[in-house]
């Protein structure tokens, strides 16, 4: 089969497409025909750093954790799926596990689901990681209730976005940090209440929209500063999320105030093999709500092959991508 095969860690993308051997599926895995993936930044993170990052595969490696596609093979104890099944998931890209930048791919039956029946194939790969994300934040950490005021960080982002809708789903006050008019119109257009980022604007932002009490749950996507002005922002006991906390902090203020710090590390199952019915069940829980109306992803309308990968990368890197970036993987 052909795939796309990093060859050198860096700055230079070194991605090769070259003819490697067809995967097998093994106990518990199915064989998936990629129809697309899409990029993450932490993909752009595993192609510069390499080694620097535990879970950053051996070279060469075929990265692309997203999935999506179609069960071609089923592999020894596989119950929840046949083939010609069409599903989607985020199932590899990481040491040990290769990725979805080829024509197949193995994934273990636990990190994937039924893929949404309202949803093109291809577009439902730009699901997995963001949706995953933001639900273990706001529901397995925070599990946030009806009637709270939920801010999330970067509302228009990849995790930003489904976390905003998440929010307006299960009931709550949502409001979200975004820096340019287009990225306010997605916020609305998603049920939430944007706000625009000012690093000196927290006290201000905080009295106009919660009364000067704070929020009851704050979804950190940035971190650095973010991070810091998030415990700044949250009411007395509430709660802060973050997916970003490789850095260090003044928890002075998250003691003053009784805070809870609940950082996400959505790969830790994929990683560890621990866990992983817990994505299969949210995966089959989200696809359901993508086909009742009540999610939807945003899709820049720049789209790349899976050949292409080096130049969505540099795209990303430029900053002017609006929603997750799609690679087709099918002819």
């Amino acid at each position: 089969m052909r795939a796309m095969v990093l060859e050198e860690y860096g700055a230079g993308y070194q991605f090769v497409e070259h003819d490697i051997v067809l995967p097998v599926p093994g106990p518990g895995e199915v064989r998936i025909k990629v129809a697309g993936s899409s990029f993450n930044p932490i993909d752009n993170k595993i192609t510069q750093l390499g080694g620097e990052l535990a879970f950053a595969p051996d070279l060469p490696a075929v990265l692309g954790m997203d999935v999506s596609g179609t069960v071609e093979a089923v592999g020894a104890g596989v119950t929840r799926f046949r083939v010609g099944d069409p599903v989607f998931g985020c199932a590899g890209g990481i040491k040990g596990i290769p990725g979805a930048l080829a024509e197949y791919m193995v994934a273990d039956q636990w990190l994937i689901a039924p893929a949404p029946q309202t949803m093109d194939l291809v577009d439902a790969a730009a699901l997995p990681l963001v949706v995953l994300t933001a639900w273990l934040g706001l529901f397995d950490k925070a599990a946030i209730r009806r009637g709270q005021m939920l801010l999330v960080h970067g509302g228009a982002g990849g995790v930003g976005h489904m976390a905003v809708q998440l929010g307006v789903h299960i009931g709550a006050e949502v409001f979200a940090t975004v820096s340019s008019p287009d990225k306010a119109a997605v916020v609305e257009a998603l049920g939430g209440t944007p706000v625009y980022y000012r690093e000196s604007a927290v006290a201000e932002y905080v009295a106009e929209c919660t009364g000067g009490d704070g929020f009851d749950v704050i979804f950190d996507t940035v971190g650095g500063n973010v991070l810091d002005q998030s415990f700044a922002a949250a009411a007395l006991g509430g709660q802060v999320i973050s997916t970003a906390t490789r850095s260090s902090h003044d928890l002075s203020l998250m003691h003053a105030r009784s805070l809870s710090l609940h950082v996400v590390f959505m790969l830790l199952p994929m990683i560890t093999g621990q866990g992983r019915e817990l994505h299969g069940e949210v995966l089959t829980n989200m696809s359901a709500l993508v086909d009742e109306g009540a999610l939807a992803v945003l899709i820049d309308e720049q789209v790349f092959s899976f050949r292409d990968i080096a130049e969505a990368h540099r795209y990303w890197k430029g900053g002017s991508a609006l929603g997750k970036i799609l690679l087709t993987v099918s002819d």
